[in-house]
């Protein structure tokens, strides 16, 4: 049975946190149910996700059984007469910071001050 070939203009299109593609060494992988497994967090994969990821992949210096797991989410080949294109994450894709709370900060110095107060001075 062939691999199916795929277009880098076809992964692009794949880069959303419900549908996300990624190319590493030339094979392509639907990583989509991985992000929430990540051990790196969703982040990463969101950013390196939709192109060749080969270089930050071998960067991080995965383990063999990282590379065994690709073997899952494989449903590919990139076309070799197909050139990388820069590829645009979808708004949704990027997620809202989260707002911190100064209140988590603020008691327990507030507790602590009350505490020396009351058993040192």
């Amino acid at each position: 049975m062939s691999a199916k070939i795929h277009t880098y203009e076809e992964i692009a299109q794949h880069n959303s946190r419900n549908d996300l593609w990624i190319v590493i060494e030339g094979k392509v992988y639907d990583i989509t149910k991985f992000l929430d497994e990540h051990p790196g967090g969703e982040e990463v994969l969101l950013d390196e996700g939709a192109k060749d990821a080969t270089a930050a992949f071998e960067d991080v210096g995965h383990t063999d059984d990282a590379r065994d797991l690709l073997i899952k989410y494989y449903i590919g080949e990139v076309d070799p007469n197909s050139k990388p294109i820069k590829v645009e994450r979808a708004a949704e894709a990027i997620p809202d910071a989260p707002k911190g709370n100064p209140l988590r900060i603020l008691l327990p110095l507030i507790f602590l001050a009350i505490y020396v107060y009351f058993n040192y001075l």
